[in-house]
């Protein structure tokens, strides 16, 4: 386990990074600026070692740009619709960085926040980063200590496991946002890589807001129909308003839910044999197609487009917090929550 300087922020603030690694000499870097995955190494098929996220050099590449890249989001991820909140009958306005709604929580999120390094445990191959939420802080209420866990185990899975508490009821609705090419980070296009959702039902968004209905559509005989392997790029520009609503994929699925860490998608690409098992515990995963990257130069010069990558993001549905038909993301004061999602990479056995 490595730990070094990864530079500063665009403020000045010193910032770390932890590089685990384990005997297959995969290796799985995060940095201290937002809890962030800076890298996910692999070995292809023809003995290349692959980076499979897009991001950038240094902590400061992170700060410059929006978009997430790699990064913990939080308190709560996604849209919420107006930019508002009612917990325990009190009205609560947010900040308004997407149009009229809050996205990601709003301009500062937890994703350009500096964590600590509470822990490295040789043993589990795994790092602990903690950060302390003020009250108040983006607007929502309470004092929330939250904790990331990242652990990279022998056969490849990257585990991530979410906890927080607070001291008043809030909401809490975490994901990592990595943006995942498994022809490397600079690969280009995704479209040709195939794409596995073990999910029946999705949520339809609205025209320019993108916050979902509420409702809950079948994927049977939609471009949402992912329940067997099917290139991301297939369908990606059918005449469905759904994917013109969003410029492509960016909704979310409805999984079990059942307390179990179940597989719920499999991404493969042929060019590298880089096959990827995702697992997780919560009620739902957006699939967003990086439809809104914008020119930007990223790790070593590559320069990255939109659908140059594809995001799992776990978490609640996004405004379930103001949606009644929506599993809610209410964390109540001094309650645990706790979730888990695992990336695992392994090489293509065929399909």
């Amino acid at each position: 386990m490595l730990r070094e300087s990864f530079g500063t922020d665009n403020k000045g603030n010193a910032v770390e990074a932890v590089t685990l690694t384990n005997a297959n000499d995969t290796q799985v870097k995060v940095s201290t600026f937002g809890a962030t995955i800076v890298s996910f190494i692999f070995t292809d098929k023809a003995g290349v070692k692959r980076d499979v996220v897009l991001g950038y050099d240094n902590a400061e590449g992170y700060a410059s740009h929006e978009g997430y890249f790699g990064a913990t989001v939080g308190r709560s991820a996604g849209r919420i619709e107006g930019a508002r909140i009612i917990i325990d009958g009190v009205e609560y306005t947010l900040d308004k960085n997407d149009g009229n709604n809050n996205l990601h929580s709003g301009k500062s999120g937890v994703s350009d926040k500096i964590f600590t390094i509470d822990q490295m445990d040789d043993d589990k191959n795994s790092v602990t980063m903690k950060y302390v939420s003020a009250d108040d802080a983006q607007d929502f209420p309470g004092t929330m200590t939250m904790k990331i866990i990242f652990t990279l185990t022998a056969d490849d899975a990257l585990h991530i496991d979410y906890e927080a508490v607070s001291d008043k009821d809030t909401v809490a609705n975490f994901t990592n946002h990595s943006y995942f090419n498994l022809a490397g980070h600079d690969g280009g296009y995704v479209g040709s890589q195939k794409l596995k959702i073990y999910a029946d039902q999705f949520a339809p968004i609205r025209p320019v807001t993108s916050i979902p209905t509420g409702e809950l559509w079948a994927v049977d005989g939609t471009p949402f129909d992912f329940k067997e392997f099917k290139e991301i790029g297939k369908d990606i520009d059918a005449d469905y308003e759904q994917l013109q609503n969003a410029k492509g994929y960016d909704h979310c699925y409805k999984l079990p839910d059942n307390g179990n860490v179940e597989l719920f998608a499999e991404a493969v690409c042929d060019d590298t044999g880089i096959h990827m098992y995702a697992y997780t515990d919560a009620p739902g995963v957006l699939l967003y197609t990086g439809n809104y990257i914008d020119e930007r130069t990223g790790k070593g010069g590559a320069v990255y487009h939109s659908r140059h990558a594809f995001c799992l993001e776990t978490q609640y549905f996004p405004n379930a917090v103001n949606e009644p038909a929506f599993k809610s993301p209410i964390l109540k004061a001094n309650d645990v929550y706790k979730t888990t999602t695992v990336y695992r990479l392994a090489l293509d056995s065929g399909l």
